[in-house]
């Protein structure tokens, strides 16, 4: 709000600051709401408050010289206060663009509503094809992948769970896979965070910084195991409100639809989690090896950029498909191969039971699991692997008994007593 030098705002009364009329004539010039201390305008999210925090401090500062800091503070929470608001419900059927609002059925309005996330790029239907950049794709993925890719970024456009999946693109370095993440950005605006997917495990205030967020870029994972897992497992099928922490702030229930997408050398792995559910989540990419002949070029994410408009259509052509094929990714084989490899190097008792000249299946032969469990360590021994302890292997083994035709028992005898084993496999190797 500008003011003359000869006229007093409304809320300057008797030299003291009326903070109700201030909130609510700067809300007629900066309409917002607050939803958990977050301020939203109709472009979403207010991604810096110390912008919020200048103008306060430039329109009163002409009338407030002492412990302006202080009262400027003061205000900005009187304004959190004025524009409280519910959450907004959550709207799967339409993209809030930067120049309006695509319905998912074809329908664009330009009229802008306050929205919780709104994409940086403006929708254009006239965009010529991304030429550039599915050039660039086809020189980093397999062509199955690359649909993968489509699918994925188009899920991200909504905020939706539904999928249950994550998505890791891995190389051996250099091919470009980043300039993926420059793209989003393009996208996505401050509808997207950038950060560590393992600081979100472990940490509960970088997963506040997720709420209202539609999708969290990991451009370099760490190589280590991750000690625990179940925060990232809620965040990727998350339907409810999750308990959320930010400093200094009492806990609280808040919305979290974000997607993850991670970049790195190597796959994601867990120090004591490998349960199936764990890797379920996960969609793994690997990109091709950089040509040993090619020459960068360091004006490659300008050109993409530059092509954000009809990348925009691209993703969308992929949210389409995904919804259409009931929110079930195109995956390719070698995606598949990923992920198996990935469950095996994590959990290799699932490789142990797949393996020749230890064990064999045949009904109604039995063995006890402290058997099981040697044969287990001889071929981690013989393979160079670590062997899990045997509480875990006993773990995994019931996990994946059903999948074997194996039936568990406290009947197999042993020396002349009952122990605990299963009916269904057995092995010729002396003890």
């Amino acid at each position: 709000m500008v003011t003359s030098s000869w006229e007093k705002p409304i809320w300057l009364v008797k030299g003291k600051i009326d903070e109700v009329r201030f909130c609510e004539a700067f809300l007629v010039e900066h309409p917002m709401i607050c939803i958990h201390e977050s301020l939203f305008t109709v472009d979403g999210k207010v991604p810096d408050l110390d912008k919020v925090r200048n103008e306060i401090y430039n329109q009163i500062k002409p009338y407030w010289r002492t412990s302006i800091y202080k009262k400027v503070s003061a205000l900005l929470d009187a304004l959190r206060t004025e524009c409280y608001s519910d959450p907004l419900p959550i709207c799967q059927d339409r993209i809030h663009m930067a120049n309006g609002t695509l319905f998912l059925d074809g329908r664009f309005e330009a009229a802008k509503d306050f929205c919780m996330n709104r994409l940086a790029v403006a929708y254009n239907p006239q965009a010529e094809t991304p030429r550039r950049w599915l050039q660039f794709l086809n020189e980093l993925l397999a062509p199955e992948d690359i649909l993968t890719l489509q699918e994925y970024i188009g899920y991200c456009l909504i905020p939706c769970t539904k999928a249950q999946k994550m998505l890791m693109v891995i190389g051996k370095g250099g091919e470009g896979k980043s300039r993926i993440g420059t793209v989003l950005s393009a996208l996505f605006g401050t509808s997207m965070k950038t950060g560590s997917i393992a600081k979100v495990e472990t940490s509960p205030f970088a997963r506040a910084d997720l709420e209202f967020q539609l999708l969290m870029l990991d451009d370099d994972m760490k190589m280590e195991a991750l000690p625990q897992t179940n925060i990232i497992k809620t965040i990727v099928t998350s339907e409810l409100p999750m308990d959320l922490e930010k400093k200094g702030k009492q806990s609280f229930q808040g919305t979290m639809y974000a997607r993850l997408i991670g970049f790195g050398n190597g796959t994601m792995k867990s120090l004591y989690d490998r349960s199936y559910g764990f890797f379920r989540r996960q969609i793994i990419l690997t990109t091709k090896n950089r040509p040993r002949d090619r020459v960068d070029d360091p004006f490659l994410s300008e050109k993409l950029i530059a092509e954000a408009e009809a990348i925009f259509l691209w993703a969308l052509e992929g949210l389409k498909r995904l919804i259409a094929n009931n929110y079930q990714f195109t995956i390719s084989e070698q995606a598949r191969q990923n992920l198996e490899e990935n469950i095996s190097e994590g959990n290799n008792v699932t490789a142990f039971l797949k393996s020749e000249g230890y064990i064999e299946f045949k009904a109604d032969y039995e063995i006890s699991s402290q058997r099981l469990y040697e044969l287990y360590k001889l071929w981690c021994q013989d393979n160079a692997l670590n062997a899990l302890s045997l509480h875990s292997f006993c773990v995994q083994m019931a996990a994946l008994s059903s999948d074997y035709r194996l039936e568990q028992t406290n009947r197999i005898r042993v020396n002349g007593r009952y122990v605990r084993g299963y009916v269904g496999i057995y092995s010729d190797l002396p003890p």
